[in-house]
Formats: structure tokens, C-alpha cells, sequence
């Protein structure tokens, strides 16, 4: 599928080698260096924000308030959101599994403006620390969404600091999302057309043009409560005659595309884990595309199904509610899509893979109960409800953390040169998806039956179902906890990889693992042959007559 990728030479340095020192990676420009700077980040901020949903869950198995108060339970719920939310999900995949694979999927040496790279991981810091303090040294207890009049009257913690951290860090997703659109246009290997472009750089490319236009919306939303609160200025104030909706409307106008912010990437990469270890070429590859950009058009267009309790136009909610049940077509298309490359393929169900399917399952699942929340007369009794935490966890953590999962597994032979224990990477895939399951499916229960969110003291009716909650959250802590070991272990002990271990033939993994400094010795040139999309090109008779690679 390429030509002009040199045999490799052994005793050039890979991109790790290329100085050892603390100031060379803090100041490299290397896009694979600064995705692990990336992923070093975003899982500092991934296990603070769950030991703090450790402790609500903790508090949540009686119905009284036994183990921390009413304030603190409020300050914990809400720095678990707002790390979770702006510090992970939204960064997960495009910064560091995108940073990282995306120039070698185009051909090419870097990304298009590697200085703002870098600049984008300080402003990364910088926002991260400024909202840490704010939720460490006084806390906050608004919500991840900041609602007004919570946020600029009532509330007597940090919420301009946070505020103003998330604000910095929005800066740092926009010059990303720059950066992958100018890189995809500009720096795209010859023959490399926008139809034969892997899906997960198309994942890549329609995320960034949801960052680029919808951040600067949340921005300019947390700047309006910073002045407000700071300044006074009647802004969402209705007593000087401001309208508290307002913000509500400009921040799920981000919010909801947000979410896409946080799919979109885990598409691409679940569509090219079951290509490979499916051995099939995707099925239905420019419908996919064509999913993935509507999604992101239409994902602009149905924030208000958000706002159904809040007070306004009937007219409008329908309208909202007819585009929610819209954007679940391009959606479902996908699944189906995936379903139809798993059809006659032969299927490895290695722990990447394993992870890609439980994607898909919650995905699925998450996807479906989302219907129920776009339903008007259904919303009005859910809202504010546990099935509303519930479907929201499992779009968002089920499947988006799975994914970045299955991409870490899939991809990390590439970015170490060493290989796991693959048995106990799939005990952990299983692990997470039962114990996903165990923790967030009771709560569609409670909800349905009533059980409002952001109260840790309940009636004793639902307490079965909270403790139930709490252990299968125990079961998926151990599930997050224990890739540490073994790929840790795999970084001292494990065995070297080869340059290809999956046998996938997309441009990525025709370089040496781990890849050189300017990831190619030269330029490939593209040739798909008779198929359009390249990452697996055999016909399902191929793939009988051909050789499996086997993974250890």
C-alpha cells in the first residue's frame, strides 16, 4: 500500500532516545514526546477525580450522611466533574493517542506548528494547577457546570479560579484542534487522498472542528460569571436583569458538541482496532465518514434538549427533541457498520479488542437510553435523576474510556517497543466492563424509580441499590488500577516488539516501534490498489489463505 518507507536502520536512536533529560522533554517538539507528556497528565488528573468519586461512593452506601457532610459532599461530587470532565474525557484521546498517531497516519514528520504543540501542553498545566488549587484549597460546589445564580451569587467557594482554569484550558484545546486541521490538510503523504485517510484520522479531523468552533463559546461563557462575580455586572443576575437561562444556553451550546469531543476520537479508534483484529476492510468506509461529519454539523444544533425543565418554548423543545432523535442515525449507522466488519471476519479477541467491543456494547446501550432523555414527556420525569448520571457515565466513561483503553493496548507495542502480558490485559478489559456495568446500571434503576442525583442522604428504599453501585465500583477501580502494573512491568521486563506486531498495514506500523525522531527515514507514498481505505485491504478470501500474526 506504500512505497519510500526505508528497511530499517538499527542503530538510528528512536524518538526516546533523543535526549534523556528533564529539559529536553519539557521543552521538545517532538508530537510523540508531547502526547506521553499528555498521557502523563491526564492520568494525575484521571485518578484524583476518581478517589473523589471514591469517597461520594463511599458515602453513598447508607442513607444518612455517616462519613462527610453536606458541603463536603458537594465540594467532592464537583471536583470529581470538573476533572473528570475538562482535564481527562475532553483531552483523553485527541492529545495524547492523536498526538501522538496522527502525523505517522499522514506520512509525515510532525505536526503542521510543533511550537504551539508544546504551547498547548503549558496552557494544559497552567489551567489544570489553577483549577486544582481552586478545588483543593477552598473547593468548589457548583457542579462541573457551573450553573448560575450558583456560581456567581450563592456560592461562597473558588469558583473564579476554577472558572478562570478552565477557561485557560480551552485555549489549550483549540490550538490543538488548529493544529490536527492544518496537519490533515497540509502535511498528507502523496496518494494519501481524503478517502483513503484512516477513520481515526477523520475521527481526528472532525473533533478539531468541533474544538475550534465550539470552545471559544464555553470561554467567553466562564469569562461572563468571572465578570459577574467579580465585578458585579448584571449579566445573569435577575435582579439587575440578567437571565440566568442565558447561560445555560451558551454553556450546553458548547456542552453538547463537547460530547462529540470526547466520541468522535473513540469512533476512530474502536474503527481501527476491529478492522485489524477482525481482518476485514471496514465495512461501509464513506458512510462512516460521512457519520462522523454529521454528527459533528448536527451536534451543534440540539443543546436545548438540555433545557427541557427549564422553562422554555414548548415549540422549541420539539424542535430539539425531533434533532436529538436525528443525530441517533448517524450514530446507530456506526455500530452497525462495526457489526458488519466483524461479519466472516477472523476475529482476535485480544485485550484491544475486547475493549473495542465493550465500547460498543456501552456505547450502544448509553446511546439507547439517550433516546428516552430526548423524549419530552419521558425527560420531564428523569431529569435531575440518577438515569440521567447513568446514561451520561455510560457515553462517557463507558465508552470513551474504553476506547482510550483499547487504543493504549492497540497502540503500545508502537509507542514503548514492548509487549504486555496479554492475558492480563484481557482480564482487565473483562474486569471494566462487568464492573462498569455493576456500578452505573442500578442507577438507571434508581432514577426511573426517582432517586434525585447530587443527594448523598436518601431514603432507605434505595439503599440496595446504591450499595450495589459502590461495589461494582470497587470491582472497576481494581479494573483501572491494574493496567499500571502490568504495563509498567512491560517497560522494564517486557519483551522487545516488533516493528508490526498486529500485522496491520496502515502507515503508522510500516516504521520501526518505537519510530524515530521524524517517524519515517522518508516520505511513504501512498498506493491503496483497488481499495480505497488502507488499513486492511484482504478480501474475506485472503484472509483465510493467509497467516495470522500472533501477539504474545
Amino acid at each position: 500500500m506504500s512505497e519510500g518507507i526505508a528497511a530499517r536502520d538499527l542503530t538510528r536512536p528512536d524518538y526516546l532516545q533523543y535526549g534523556t533529560t528533564v529539559r529536553s522533554w519539557l521543552t521538545t517538539t517532538d508530537h510523540k514526546r508531547i502526547g506521553i507528556l499528555y498521557a502523563v497528565a491526564i492520568t494525575f488528573f484521571f485518578f484524583l477525580g476518581a478517589a473523589a468519586m471514591a469517597l461520594v461512593r463511599a458515602d453513598l452506601v447508607t442513607p444518612s450522611a455517616d462519613l462527610i457532610t453536606n458541603d463536603q459532599y458537594n465540594r467532592a461530587f464537583t471536583l470529581h466533574g470538573i476533572i473528570m470532565v475538562w482535564f481527562f474525557l475532553v483531552p483523553s484521546i485527541p492529545t495524547t493517542l492523536g498526538n501522538f498517531l496522527l502525523p505517522m497516519m499522514l506520512g509525515t514528520k510532525d505536526l503542521a506548528f510543533p511550537r504551539l504543540n508544546l504551547l498547548s501542553w503549558y496552557l494544559f498545566i497552567g489551567g489544570g494547577l489553577l483549577t486544582l488549587f481552586a478545588l483543593l484549597a477552598g473547593g468548589v460546589d457548583t457542579g462541573w457546570t457551573f450553573y448560575t445564580p450558583f456560581s456567581t451569587l450563592y456560592s461562597n467557594s473558588h469558583v473564579l479560579l476554577a472558572a478562570l482554569g478552565v477557561f485557560v484550558v480551552g485555549f489549550s484545546s483549540i490550538a490543538t484542534g488548529v493544529n490536527f486541521i492544518a496537519s490533515t490538510h497540509l502535511l498528507r503523504a502523496k496518494g494519501l487522498t481524503w478517502m483513503r485517510l484512516p477513520l481515526f484520522v477523520w475521527a481526528m479531523y472532525t473533533t478539531s472542528l468541533v474544538m475550534v468552533l465550539a470552545t471559544p463559546v464555553l470561554s467567553m461563557s466562564l469569562l461572563l460569571v468571572v465578570a459577574e462575580r467579580a465585578f458585579g455586572l448584571p449579566i445573569f443576575d435577575p435582579r439587575s436583569g440578567g437571565d440566568p437561562l442565558l447561560f445555560q444556553h451558551l454553556f450546553w451550546f458548547y456542552s453538547h458538541p463537547a460530547v462529540y469531543i470526547m466520541v468522535l476520537p473513540a469512533f476512530g479508534v474502536v474503527s481501527e482496532i476491529i478492522t485489524c483484529e477482525a481482518r476485514r476492510r471496514i465495512f461501509g468506509y464513506q458512510f462512516m465518514v460521512y457519520a462522523m461529519v454529521v454528527i459533528a454539523v448536527i451536534g451543534f444544533m440540539v443543546w436545548g434538549h438540555h433545557m427541557f425543565v427549564s422553562g422554555q418554548s414548548a415549540f422549541a423543545s420539539m424542535v430539539f427533541s425531533f434533532l436529538s432523535f436525528v443525530i441517533a442515525v448517524p450514530s446507530a449507522i456506526k455500530v452497525f457498520n462495526w457489526t458488519g466488519t466483524l461479519y466472516r471476519g477472523q476475529v482476535r479477541f485480544s485485550a484491544s479488542m475486547l475493549y473495542a467491543l465493550g465500547f460498543v456494547g456501552l456505547f450502544t446501550l448509553g446511546g439507547l437510553t439517550g433516546l428516552f432523555l430526548a423524549s419530552v414527556p419521558l425527560d420531564v420525569h428523569l431529569t435531575d435523576t440518577y438515569f440521567v448520571v447513568a446514561h451520561f457515565h455510560y457515553i462517557m466513561v463507558g465508552g470513551s474510556v474504553s476506547a482510550f483503553f483499547g487504543g493504549l493496548h492497540f497502540w503500545w507495542p508502537k509507542i514503548t517497543g514492548r509487549m504486555y502480558s496479554e492475558r492480563l490485559a484481557q482480564f482487565a478489559a473483562v474486569s471494566m466492563f462487568f464492573g462498569f456495568n455493576f456500578t452505573f446500571f442500578p442507577q438507571f434503576v434508581m432514577g426511573y424509580m426517582g432517586m434525585p442525583r447530587r443527594y448523598h442522604v436518601y431514603p432507605p428504599e434505595f439503599q440496595p441499590w446504591h450499595v450495589m453501585s459502590s461495589v461494582g465500583a470497587v470491582v472497576l477501580g481494581f479494573a483501572y488500577l491494574w493496567p499500571i502494573f502490568y504495563l509498567g512491568w512491560s517497560l522494564v521486563k517486557g519483551e522487545k516488539a516488533p516493528d508490526n506486531p498486529h500485522g496491520s498495514t496502515s502507515l503508522e506500523w510500516q516504521t520501526t516501534s518505537p519510530p524515530p525522531r521524524e517517524n519515517f527515514d522518508r516520505l511513504p507514498v501512498v498506493d491503496a490498489g483497488p481499495y480505497k481505505y488502507h488499513p486492511w485491504h484482504s478480501t474475506p478470501d485472503e484472509v483465510e489463505q493467509s497467516h495470522r500474526p500472533q501477539l504474545p
